[in-house]
């Protein structure tokens, strides 16, 4: 059964969260920043980049578990996490996957490569990556965006990759400060790829485009018409992990863009994410609602998964999680978030 396929019942496939940021589920409630971005650089500059320099190994931790908790309570049973903390790069992804693996959630790591830095930190994230995939880690290379990264750091991210046999993970074209990646990429990039968010992408790259519709509104980066690409999935980047709800909202832009557009459309975005983690479609998400076809779905707020099975085992069910504490994750995390945000009201 494909995800894709309309189903007079109520179990699925799991869901597939294609680009995310585990970390970002500590960042909810973070005190203000030192004033307010104007812009998408500043809000990276004012918020994501001192988020992500002020993490170390506990937080990450902490926030990966509730992130991976928090998408198996919404039926995703798989994420594919981008990951970034500067002072904490040795060993991180190990932490990432450690962390889902207990929720009992799959995962694809990378750690994102970035010049900005310095040489030492791009080196630093070139390393995690090849560590961690060496290993027998589950991942791809990650890479920050194209307009962070000089051509002799992506060169280096592309060579990796294609010795290790993987594909890159990276932010393409997110806001217009991004806007010469496509010219970058073409001919860097293959069918292996995922390539987040797109929305000035002006060419057609190998790969899968990842829209992550919340999170483009949030940081007003434009609507990219995804429907344009040949191969699209669905993520949150970092907001969460209900593809359900992320789902709704990419097919009410969609139909805002596009009167014409059928929530069928963009159901076949969500069943893409399945393609990047194939497992998951032996997984089994029993939810509250039936039956589980886009049409009612697109209109259906509220619906829950009452079971998850990953790998054959039962890792939710009408109690909660069967292998984790919830509350003892949520309490920790907050302990976790707190810290965090003390040292961002430091910086």
């Amino acid at each position: 059964m494909n995800a894709a396929e309309n189903t007079a019942g109520n179990t699925t496939p799991g869901l597939v969260c294609a680009h995310t940021h585990l970390y970002s589920a500590l960042a909810r409630g973070m005190p203000a920043p030192p004033r307010t971005p104007r812009d998408f650089p500043e809000i990276l500059e004012l918020i994501w980049w001192r988020v992500d320099r002020a993490l170390d190994l506990e937080m990450l931790r902490w926030g990966a578990r509730l992130g991976a908790l928090e998408a198996l309570e919404a039926g995703t049973t798989a994420i594919v996490d981008h990951h970034s903390s500067p002072a904490a790069v040795e060993g991180s992804l190990d932490v990432i996957a450690e962390a889902c693996a207990e929720v009992g959630v799959r995962v694809v790591c990378c750690y994102e490569v970035t010049d900005r830095n310095g040489a030492d930190g791009a080196k630093a994230g070139l390393a995690e990556n090849e560590r961690f995939l060496r290993a027998g880690g589950r991942g791809l290379v990650g890479a920050h965006a194209a307009f962070t990264l000089s051509d002799e750091t992506l060169d280096a991210v592309c060579g990796l990759a294609t010795d290790l046999g993987v594909g890159v993970h990276i932010h393409v074209a997110e806001d217009p400060v991004d806007g010469a990646a496509g010219e970058r990429l073409a001919g860097r990039a293959d069918d292996r790829w995922i390539i987040a968010h797109a929305v000035h992408l002006e060419r057609t790259l190998p790969g899968t485009i990842v829209h992550n519709p919340r999170s483009n509104l949030n940081n007003a980066v434009g609507y990219g018409r995804p429907a344009r690409f040949p191969r699209v999935a669905l993520g949150s980047d970092g907001i969460g992990a209900d593809m359900l709800e992320e789902f709704r909202l990419a097919f009410a832009l969609a139909r805002a863009d596009d009167v014409t557009t059928t929530p069928d459309t963009v159901w076949k975005w969500v069943a893409t994410g399945a393609d990047l983690v194939p497992e998951t479609q032996d997984d089994r998400v029993t939810w509250s609602y039936g039956p589980m076809d886009p049409w009612h779905l697109a209109y259906t707020p509220g619906v829950r998964p009452n079971r998850v099975e990953v790998a054959g085992e039962t890792v939710l069910d009408e109690h909660g999680p069967t292998r984790v504490d919830a509350t003892e994750i949520r309490a920790r995390a907050v302990e976790q978030a707190a810290r965090l945000h003390e040292k961002l009201a430091e910086a």
